[in-house]
């Protein structure tokens, strides 16, 4: 067997196969993110929206022409798990061993990180746990974990997560606090605000509607957050 193509989408419905392509032709088109970052943003759109069928397939085969392999999707799956939700995650790992599977593409070679389960502390801003802690101890407690747990992973990049992190804010419209963080973190890892708002709106495919209404909360957030000092870049949240 071979991935699907975009031969295989003609077959469906020429009309929508020629709206589709039109339409991430422009996704692409901007320049601001490479193909390996709008591989890392399609793929977490389909773990947030659940979509493990045609479409992952299709995202998974433009993730390995991008350069990533198996072992670094399981790290975006790994470091999403928990913002997108670990059932979420697990539903797409076993989704990717299968189309991994059926195609006859290389598997994991096991290559990973520490998982710091039984540290103390996090990686997370200060600021950002005392005021978790002030809001409910035990959740705060969660927290420090799962930002510990991802502390040593290096195989995806700060940036890379961020933009990750943006996509499931996006998708799940969680543009309060975890919006305005992993917009700082973007910022701190030397994405210019240019390419933040092109990381949002490459999520358009996926629902036109709420990346209008991140665009516009983004817009209010950038002035207040560029070159602001001790803009989160850590591992965490």
């Amino acid at each position: 067997m071979t991935l699907p193509t975009q031969a295989t989408v003609r077959e469906l419905d020429p009309v929508l196969a020629e709206m589709a392509a039109a339409t991430f032709r422009l996704t692409r088109s901007s320049g601001k993110l490479t193909p390996r970052e709008l591989s890392v943003v399609n793929l977490v759109a389909d773990v947030c929206e659940q979509v493990l069928g045609m479409t992952f397939a299709l995202h998974v085969r433009a993730a390995l022409d991008s350069g990533l392999d198996a072992d670094d999707l399981r790290e975006l799956l790994r470091f999403i798990s928990y913002d997108s939700g670990y059932p979420a995650a697990l539903a797409a790992l076993e989704r990717l061993a299968e189309v991994e599977r059926d195609h006859g593409l290389p598997g994991p070679t096991g290559q990973g990180h520490e998982v710091n389960a039984d540290g103390t502390g996090s990686p997370l801003p200060e600021a950002m746990r005392a005021e978790v802690r002030a809001l409910d101890p035990d959740f705060a407690e969660y927290m420090d974990l799962q930002s510990r747990m991802r502390g040593g992973m290096s195989r995806i990049s700060v940036r890379e997560r961020a933009f990750a992190t943006l996509t499931v804010d996006v998708l799940y419209q969680t543009l309060q606090e975890s919006f305005r963080a992993h917009v700082g973190r973007a910022l701190g890892a030397g994405a210019a605000p240019s390419e933040v708002r092109a990381a949002v709106r490459a999520t358009a495919p996926f629902g036109m509607t709420r990346t209008w209404r991140a665009l516009i909360v983004l817009d209010a957030l950038l002035p207040d957050l560029e070159g602001r000092p001790g803009t989160p870049s850590a591992a965490g949240s």
